[in-house]
């Protein structure tokens, strides 16, 4: 069996996908810049190179998933970007020639529904366009920098995902975008009146509670398993339903993310 690659192993949802996918008798290769198989910095090209090299090493037969998982929400607005964006595109990249030969290729982004909330327009125009340089030097504001390297993101997979390397060539890429998560990344917000508030009224929810890592591993193992090949290019939103109205322009996911409107 080939293994699958999970980023941000290590905590959070990605040890939480890592666990479940081992509870389905799957094998995984963790990556994460602690604690895992590959231990290595996504947010730099030297820590991207090592772990592709380290993969070639790991799976000499090839792999058969990628879930990109590995994210940053606090540290710089740079790292932020560099890890998000960069990161994850360069995960997907480096690693699709491994997923040639498997009976069924996928490949998986995490996202987020921030990337539905503000963002720089510039910013994300920067990351599209492969520009890191530009891209880490554009802002200092971290939830812009987080939302827009999301949002750029989501829509690289889109763009990505009906190429010949990609579609053309079998494999499946999808992402899901979570909504608010019980993580080690949240728990500050959640553990102060002021920080609930603010994450009530930015993701706003129909449920009685958040969610948990638990809830991601579900649908991100789904999409590297699954049996299908005519899903691909889509986002699956993990978020709770948020209360607000999908008639609403800055609502409409197809909308925020440029998406041409539905034939």
């Amino acid at each position: 069996m080939r293994p699958i690659i999970v980023t941000g192993a290590a905590s959070g949802i990605g040890a939480a996908t890592a666990a479940y996918l081992r509870e389905q008798q799957h094998a995984v290769i963790g990556v994460d810049v602690r604690h895992s198989d590959i231990t290595t910095d996504l947010g730099t090209t030297t820590g991207r190179q090592r772990m592709a090299s380290q993969v070639a090493v790991r799976a000499p037969d090839g792999i058969g998933a990628i879930i990109a998982c590995a994210g940053r929400a606090a540290g710089t607005p740079s790292e932020i970007v560099a890890v998000n964006y960069f990161g994850a595109v360069a995960t997907l990249e480096l690693l699709r020639p491994f997923l040639a030969g498997a009976p069924r290729p996928r490949g998986v982004l995490v996202g987020s529904s921030a990337a539905l909330l503000g963002i720089d327009q510039d910013l994300v125009d920067a990351c599209l366009n492969g520009d890191e340089a530009r891209a880490l030097a554009h802002t200092t504001d971290l939830a812009i920098a987080y939302s827009s390297s999301k949002n750029a993101a989501i829509r690289w997979m889109r763009a990505a995902a009906i190429r010949s390397e990609w579609g053309g060539s079998g494999i499946s890429l999808n992402a899901v975008s979570p909504g608010i998560v019980k993580t080690a990344i949240t728990a500050p917000y959640l553990a102060t009146r002021e920080g609930r508030a603010m994450l009530e009224t930015t993701t706003p929810t129909i449920r009685s509670d958040y969610g948990d890592p638990s809830d991601l591993a579900e649908v991100l193992t789904f999409l590297a398993t699954m049996q299908t090949n005519y899903l691909l290019g889509q986002t699956i939103y993990v978020d709770g339903a948020p209360m607000c109205s999908y008639d609403r322009i800055e609502c409409n996911p197809l909308v925020a993310l440029g998406c041409p409107p539905s034939r």
